[in-house]
């Protein structure tokens, strides 16, 4: 049986924009799957190995001759000429960003000796906000004098360090201390069952907020220290072996807004110097292609400053939608507070950017429609640099406003939010057809009996006008061009059910017949569930994965997922095939389209540590490239994907070059046979799709890709349907590739359960 195998390298690219919700689903919204976050950072991420720990990962320092008596002190690092050359690239072409307060830090930083430099890149690498005692640092091989280089940051004149008298709160000074030293404080204090750092910290700061002790004669006496004044004394007696240090914030700030503008992130990270530090030292490889940055993404200090925020935001909201586990009801207040603190700003914003595509409209430029020349070069920068504005995440956040309003049933304040989103069309067009589809849904269930009327309808009649507004609202989606397909199938689902709710005549309804998609076949296939017992936070089971025993070593009693239960029954009928949903096709994409993607296109590559052009999930990237991508588009059909796969591998296999979708776990033999037993004209036209829409196709695959090598068929196996995978079986099935949908029963029954049915996931 082929899987995924396990620890998977490479983050694939993002499934369908997210949505909003199940449309029969009145009270939850779902939340983004991970992949669409990786849009998130400009193409910066979304193919990266995981991020080691650079503390204790074996990047090559100045250590030749640690503990050589009389060395002489480094002038340049690895560390440093990365941090250096984020620096120096951003002042040198976008200076104007930056006050002259801050161009002062950068000075104060330049002018530092060696020693003092590379300790603070050292730490700015490290939890840039947190608190280190020096004799734990240990860069004795870099760094002759640490105490000196310390000295150096946290002066006066320098001012990039805090020292350690800056120690003001609990929080801050139990942060120095290890494991055992927090279990002596608690032998101190008589903790009892605290043994984790955690537990022994919540112990602390209990006891430092309210203590109480004896006096004489046995009267309880209270007293409250809110600053842990005591508790901070000791732990700074305990840390007194040696001094401490922590980088400015101000300066951390500001370092990290040069990274954001060096790498053209949207995506708030301490982390993106690592990137660099991997890069250089070869393990992270980047493709190869011609760099041509855009000197004007941000216009102003301001416009920065006010972008930095609102990514901070949005990773806060993130933080509590997509964290662990179901966000909690103060979890959905905070995100509810965030965005009405931004929505009345977004609007502004959005009445901007309305006015300046007026005013580009009036002088001759059709920004809707992708034209021919210079206006389509402006086009497409347009298109792309409206990412990196403060309205596309701020956006973002206001659709993510939708999520606690559905959960607290405040659904005319959710109407209100949609019909906005809806009214502009120029950030996340993407979600248009997820806002029509919950737009509609709340107009036909609740907005009757929670909108204002006038006080002579009846409540008949408040019911028909907003089905009769419902109807509207899906007929407009449908009919807006930015309105993705994959939304067609369930706006035409509601068209039909409102048409027979109004009781409009069946002449005047609306027939669907040509769009009918096609289906797969059913199969069903028995097997043997394991049934779990109930735990605390599931007692009934919903929503928890089923366990199956597999097939091949039903002897040896293996555990298995149902999709690698129904994996090992084709198997046994002589398939090949891997668990893998679209991670295999995006896969084959990069494949056979790696000297496209990485083509010069003006203004798509900003950095040389991208793995995608920034234009890929954009309307423009196939205009852009529309004589090679068609070129492309010919060669595969008459049959040469074989020899397109094999080059890449051969030339990019020992590098692991990161490549947006691109695994290179699949083994070459059998991406070979694939690519074999696909049609030419079926490969095609499935790349086509893929270099029209990437974002919203590189998700909805079949999660079973199956091949038999020997009888030159392909065949995929799916699950419950999206709407996406709806449109990926169509796709399929019309070009001739066998599609099953595939239902897995339990053959094995038990006292006073029902015969468990459950599709593959």
């Amino acid at each position: 049986m082929l899987e995924a195998p396990p620890g998977q390298r490479t983050s694939n690219a993002t499934t369908a924009g997210d949505s909003i919700s199940d449309p029969n689903d009145v009270d939850t919204h779902t939340n983004e799957t991970s992949g669409e976050k990786h849009w998130l950072d400009g193409g910066l991420t979304s193919s990266f190995p995981p991020v080691e720990d650079l503390e204790g990962s074996d990047v090559p320092t100045n250590s030749a001759d640690e503990g050589v008596p009389g060395r002489k002190p480094y002038t340049s690092s690895l560390y440093t000429d990365a941090f250096n050359l984020a620096l120096n690239t951003v002042l040198a072409e976008e200076f104007h960003l930056f006050s002259e307060q801050e161009t002062e830090i950068f000075q104060k930083y330049r002018l530092l000796p060696y020693e003092a430099q590379y300790l603070y890149v050292r730490l700015f690498l490290r939890k840039s906000a947190t608190w280190f005692r020096l004799n734990k640092l240990g860069y004795h091989s870099d760094i002759l004098d640490i105490n000196a280089a310390c000295s150096v940051l946290w002066s006066p004149q320098v001012g990039l360090a805090d020292h350690y008298d800056a120690i003001d709160t609990l929080d801050e000074a139990v942060s120095l201390l290890t494991l055992e030293e927090l279990k002596l404080i608690g032998k101190d204090e008589k903790f009892t069952g605290c043994t984790t750092k955690s537990q022994l910290i919540s112990a602390l700061k209990k006891a430092a907020t309210s203590q109480g002790r004896l006096r004489g004669g046995g009267q309880l006496s209270i007293s409250f220290d809110g600053n842990g004044a005591k508790y901070i004394k000791k732990i700074l007696e305990i840390t007194a072996s040696g001094p401490c240090i922590r980088l400015h914030p101000t300066a951390a700030t500001l370092f990290n807004r040069v990274h954001l503008v060096f790498y053209r992130s949207t995506e708030y990270s301490d982390d993106s110097l690592k990137t660099l530090i991997l890069a250089r030292t070869s393990k992270r490889n980047f493709p190869k292609y011609i760099v041509s940055r855009t000197a004007n993404i941000f216009p102003s200090h301001e416009v920065l400053v006010e972008f930095e925020e609102s990514i901070k935001l949005q990773a806060q909201v993130d933080g509590i939608l997509e964290g662990n586990g179901v966000p909690t009801k103060d979890g959905l207040q905070q995100v509810l507070d965030i965005a009405e603190g931004v929505y009345l700003h977004w609007l502004e914003l959005v009445q901007q950017e309305r006015n300046k595509v007026k005013s580009m409209t009036d002088k001759g430029f059709a920004l809707d429609t992708p034209s021919s020349g210079n206006e389509n070069e402006i086009l497409i920068e347009r298109i792309y640099l409206r990412r990196f504005s403060p309205a596309w995440v701020l956006t973002r956040i206001v659709h993510k406003y939708l999520h606690p309003l559905a959960r607290f049933k405040m659904y005319l304040r959710e109407h209100e939010v949609l019909s906005q989103l809806l009214s502009q069309r120029f950030y996340h067009t993407a979600r248009r057809g997820a806002w029509y589809q919950r737009k509609a849904l709340i107009e036909e269930r609740y907005m009757a009996a929670i909108s204002p009327s006038p006080s002579n309808l009846s409540e008949t009649e408040r019911k028909k006008k907003w089905l009769k507004i419902a109807l509207d609202t899906c007929c407009k989606g449908l009919q807006d061009p930015l309105t993705h397909i994959i939304f067609h199938y369930d706006l035409q689902k509601r068209i039909t059910k409102l048409e027979q709710k109004l009781k409009i005549p069946k002449r005047e309804q609306h027939d669907f017949g040509y769009a009918r998609l096609l289906k797969p076949t059913e199969r069903t296939i028995f097997g043997t569930r394991i049934q779990r017992e109930p735990t605390p936070t599931s007692p009934t089971n919903l929503g928890r994965k089923t366990v199956w025993l597999d097939p091949d070593l039903a002897a040896n009693k293996s555990e298995c997922s149902v999709e690698e239960m129904c994996l090992s029954h084709y198997r046994s009928l002589g398939w090949k095939g891997y668990h893998c949903e679209g991670s295999l096709l995006r896969t084959l994409f990069a494949y056979l389209f790696y000297d496209i993607l990485f083509l010069y296109v003006p203004n798509v590559f900003e950095t040389e540590y991208q793995t995608c052009p920034l234009d890929l999930v954009t309307d423009a990237f196939y205009p852009a490239r529309a004589s090679e991508i068609n070129h492309r588009l010919v060669e595969i059909g008459n049959g040469g994907a074989k020899m397109l796969v094999r080059e890449v591998w051969e030339r990019e296999r020992e590098r692991e070059t990161c490549v947006v979708g691109l695994d290179w776990r699949y083994e070459i033999t059998d991406l070979e046979e694939i690519v074999e037993c696909i049609p030419g004209e079926v490969l095609a036209v499935m790349c086509k799709v893929m270099c029209q829409e990437y974002q919203q196709r590189g998700g909805g695959m079949p999660d079973l890709f199956l091949w038999n090598f020997e009888r030159k068929e392909l065949k995929s196996d799916n699950d419950r349907l999206s709407d996406t995978q709806r449109l990926w079986i169509h796709v399929l099935s019309s070009a001739g590739i066998k599609v099953e949908l595939c239902h897995a029963l339990a053959k094995e029954r038990k006292p006073g359960d029902e015969l468990q049915e459950e599709e593959t996931q």
